[in-house]
């Protein structure tokens, strides 16, 4: 029964679940040695040069398991012992060089960085190197090529640069939080901090019957998680680890949905406000375009803050792919709704923490939104449910022009264009993730696959427009 893509995210979910079993005891671990031996190494190294390597960097895990470095407002970290493996990166020649006469590399490079040895093979003098590939471009073999480490590939913001001892270093004033990198690093030495601990604490606050409710908000993107159990028994889960009810994200889609094609009449032109990693991206890269962004909170906080208006005292937590949501929550006009949130990944770790069996569970019910809502899972969605509610509103002598951005490069060429005056549309929906919010670095598995189980999940509900599904907001939970 597979339940991840990788075995980098199994490792990150074993320390997770151990984490997790322990707080649910009351132990809380303090080091790696603390939590049980099924995921500390005995006296053989099973992944990195020694033992000691190995229990040093799991240690570190532990840690950011429970909550990370305190010190580092990023909710992305390096855990840098874990970080030596890759080559420092830029260009390299390899041994496809044959040391040709020509020398065609030498006389393209303007800063002096192409040497021979006494077999004429080249060599790049890092130390005078600008990285502008011209060597590459002209070397008729081939031979010249560009290492650029998985993390940096996945990065499109250029928040990852690598320090003096060769870690990975990640520049806060540039990180968006997006988990890109963390989905990519195939050492596992980025990850995302967990609050799972926090998230334990107030179910057992639940559980114990004190003076309040906890309640799930889960994204719509779930319908393409846990495909090893259905969906229904998910919610069961659920209620069995202490949620009172299970409420959909998507209903708070809904409301966004409704408002924002009325915003957009009003005003002629937006940015979206569903992705904290692209409001985010906005904020640190265009603050021109910040006027632009919608005033509607996002369909998590939409929905928390309904809740919490008619339930003061109830807890809320989000779940779902993104590891932006994670900073989203400490933001001042959302942390007053939500009060933890939580991947896809630590749900299974605290289902598992539990010996839950999802499969042999009775199916749940879980119906609050329309299809527009749901499919906000996924790019286009977002658009598509402007449209609707225009339509739905009246507002049919509004034209949406829309431009979906599917990833934060499409995001960022939007934005240009529009702060040259140059962008054939009104409306910018954008999505830091490839494929939106079921390309989230917290999914357990990524894929195209997940793009229908959305389609799916929205054509299965029982609302099928958005005044049907937010026309029962006089609900109490």
């Amino acid at each position: 029964m597979r339940k991840f893509d990788t075995k980098v995210q199994y490792l990150k979910y074993k320390v997770l679940r151990e984490v997790a079993k322990e707080a649910w005891a009351g132990r809380l671990p303090q080091t790696a040695f603390d939590i049980p031996k099924t995921i500390v190494p005995g006296n053989k190294p099973t992944m990195r040069c020694c033992v000691y390597k190995e229990r040093a960097i799991l240690a570190e895990r532990v840690k950011i398991a429970m909550g990370g470095d305190p010190r580092n407002e990023n909710v992305i970290q390096v855990i840098d012992i874990a970080c030596d493996e890759c080559p420092m990166g830029g260009y390299e020649v390899t041994s496809a060089c044959r040391g040709c006469l020509a020398h065609r590399c030498e006389d393209v490079c303007k800063r002096g960085a192409i040497s021979f040895d006494h077999n004429h093979v080249a060599h790049i003098d890092k130390s005078k190197c600008v990285e502008c590939g011209m060597c590459a471009k002209v070397c008729p073999y081939s031979a010249i090529h560009n290492y650029i480490r998985p993390c940096e590939r996945a990065c499109k913001v250029k928040a990852i640069s690598m320090d003096e001892s060769k870690a990975a270093h990640i520049d806060n004033s540039k990180c968006i939080a997006c988990g890109a990198c963390v989905y990519q690093c195939p050492f596992g030495a980025i990850t995302d901090k967990s609050y799972i601990l926090q998230i334990i604490d107030i179910l057992k606050g639940s559980l114990a019957n004190t003076a309040y409710k906890t309640y799930a908000v889960v994204a719509p993107s779930i319908s393409s998680q846990f495909t090893y159990a259905k969906l229904g028994q998910v919610v069961t889960g659920l209620k069995k680890l202490g949620f009172y009810t299970v409420i959909e994200a998507a209903l708070g889609a809904d409301m966004v949905a409704q408002a924002e094609s009325k915003e957009l009449a009003e005003r002629g032109f937006l940015t979206s406000s569903c992705c904290p990693a692209f409001v985010n991206y906005i904020e640190k890269n265009f603050p021109d375009l910040v006027p632009y962004i919608s005033s509607n909170l996002s369909p998590m906080a939409t929905i928390s803050k309904y809740l919490k208006e008619h339930e003061p005292t109830c807890k809320i937590v989000f779940i779902g792919p993104c590891t932006a949501k994670k900073m989203e929550v400490q933001r001042e006009e959302v942390k007053k709704y939500v009060d933890a949130t939580m991947t896809f990944e630590e749900l299974q770790a605290l289902f598992d923490s539990r010996d839950f069996d999802l499969t042999a569970m009775e199916e749940g019910f879980l119906d609050n939104a329309s299809y527009y809502g749901r499919i906000f899972a996924r790019c286009g969605g977002l658009a598509d449910a402007v449209a609707e509610g225009l339509k739905e509103q009246g507002m049919t002598d509004f034209e949406l022009k829309a431009c979906s951005c599917d990833g934060i490069e499409e995001c960022r060429m939007a934005l240009l264009k529009k702060s040259k005056n140059v962008l054939d549309a009104n409306f910018i929906e954008g999505m830091a993730c490839v494929g939106g919010c079921i390309g989230g670095a917290g999914c357990l598995t990524h894929g195209e696959k997940n793009k229908a189980e959305v389609d799916k999940y929205g054509r299965e509900a029982y609302e099928k427009t958005i005044s049907d599904a937010t026309s029962v907001l006089d609900w109490k939970p």
